[in-house]
């Protein structure tokens, strides 16, 4: 008792647990302080930290860890490959001429999103399916139109994802499962579809890419045979790209891999400057590929007995919805879709966005895009923050996954892989969320993209799935 008069006398160095606001009040006083971001299994919450008791003292963990296992040694395994492009309507399975695919778990039209319903009227007035925008509102209500997640048509969708049966998608299989992937093209980071925009430049990009640029790169890729993705998407993040929103090198080593091909196919000179001139235009013309790469690499981890790995994240500017590899089939978690925080463009401000939005987080899914900030500092510029914080994020996201992938490593992290299976259970436990940085589309149709940000999916969708998990394995 004696000793605590000393112990105040004596310079402190303090470590703080859980409430943050304890720290910014010791370092107001100039203290020295280390934060630890800790808070209770499950958040607290009473059914949570049930399930997770049910699951940890059960017969279930050797078989967890088993499958687990299986499922990111799937992942990591996997060789996704390019073999070519072709229109929805030929090669998306359940794909019909009034099929609108969109990104997320399922929504009816009546709850979109302004973003979403703007690329939905957009989409039907491109495939003549509507004479304008406000007859495409009438048909899109009308009970006409088949609306149906990307993600159960083996396919994902950037931002809104709407993706219609006339439009050109990659085709990604994967060499070693034997599954396939598909995603559309880039429409670049003009006023798009895909952000919400619907005007007559946008039908009249959306009618050059099928009539133009789809059909090139169709015939390119039956001389180029396929492109390794994995192996690009190794030398992108080497370069510099974390392949979700920085794209740079990304987009230059697919371009190159094309060009030889793109030169001889038998379209016009003018036709095929066309195409140069528009990859040109944005560095973004790759994220779609690694969309589907990603894709082609989770599809063949779901469905695996017992396995608590996220195969699924994808937002519908609602709805925030995860799968989990041992709870097969369309099966989704949901909770509400989140704001972005980041920098908005000139001229908007945070209340003129919309919720967080597309299927792009397949690629933090896989372990790239904010889980792989630390190969792409550069990225702060876009999406906010600091250097510092973005290679943290790299280092937090091992925390709540279940190993490193060695074929796509962080040269800044001495080489380690980047964090790959998202479980379930440390999710739960830790209330550790998946780091996400995307694009921000306007709250309203027809206006795009207004900035870009950083954002976590809600904890509600672990909550379901983790409760779910107990219940269906409850007899071990």
């Amino acid at each position: 008792m004696m000793a605590s008069p000393q112990l105040f006398k004596e310079k402190l160095s303090v470590i703080n647990v859980g409430i943050e606001m304890f720290r910014d009040d010791l370092q107001e006083q100039q203290v020295a302080v280390t934060h630890l971001n800790w808070m209770p299994p499950g958040r607290g919450n009473v059914d949570i930290i049930r399930a997770l008791d049910q699951v940890e003292k059960s017969s279930l963990g050797e078989k967890i860890a088993k499958a687990n296992a299986q499922a990111v040694e799937r992942i990591i395994q996997s060789q996704p490959v390019l073999i070519g492009f072709d229109q929805a309507i030929n090669v998306v399975p359940g794909m019909t001429k009034t099929t609108i695919l969109h990104s997320g778990p399922p929504i009816t039209w009546e709850r979109m999103c302004g973003a979403m319903k703007g690329a939905v009227t957009g989409a039907l007035v491109f495939e003549g399916l509507a004479k304008d925008l406000v007859d495409a509102e009438r048909v899109a209500a009308s009970g006409a139109i088949t609306f149906s997640p990307c993600h159960e048509h083996d396919c994902v969708g950037s931002m809104a994802g709407v993706t219609s049966a006339s439009m050109y998608m990659h085709i990604v299989e994967n060499k070693t499962y034997g599954n396939h992937a598909y995603t559309n093209l880039s429409e670049q980071m003009a006023k798009i579809l895909r952000m919400g925009a619907n005007d007559e430049s946008v039908i009249i990009r959306l009618n050059w890419m099928r009539d133009t640029l789809g059909p090139i790169l169709r015939d390119a890729m039956k001389l180029a045979k396929e492109i390794d993705l994995r192996l690009m998407l190794a030398q992108a993040l080497h370069m510099g790209d974390e392949c979700h929103n920085r794209n740079n090198a990304g987009t230059v080593l697919l371009i190159q891999a094309l060009t030889p091909f793109i030169i001889q196919t038998d379209f016009t000179t003018q036709q095929k400057k066309e195409v140069f001139e528009f990859v040109a235009s944005s560095d973004y013309f790759s994220g779609p590929t690694w969309m589907a790469m990603c894709k082609a690499a989770m599809d063949s981890a779901h469905g695996i007995e017992y396995s608590t790995i996220v195969t699924t994240m994808a937002r519908n500017g609602v709805d925030f919805g995860i799968r989990i590899s041992g709870i097969p089939g369309n099966v989704w978690f949901t909770g509400p879709s989140q704001q972005v925080i980041g920098p908005m463009f000139a001229g908007y401000k945070p209340k003129d966005s919309g919720l967080d939005i597309g299927d792009s987080a397949i690629t933090e899914t896989y372990g790239i895009g904010g889980f792989a900030m630390a190969t792409a500092p550069a990225i702060v510029a876009l999406v906010g923050g600091t250097v510092d914080e973005a290679i943290d994020f790299s280092r937090q996201m091992a925390e709540i996954t279940t190993a490193q992938n060695p074929n796509v490593t962080i040269p800044l992290l001495e080489f380690q892989g980047v964090p790959t299976g998202i479980d379930l259970l440390k999710v739960a436990q830790s209330g550790i969320l998946p780091v996400i940085n995307t694009a921000i589309a306007h709250k309203d149709a027809g206006v795009g993209m207004i900035g870009a940000g950083i954002v976590y999916p809600p904890f509600e969708c672990f909550e379901q799935a983790i409760v779910a998990y107990a219940q269906r394995y409850r007899h071990g």
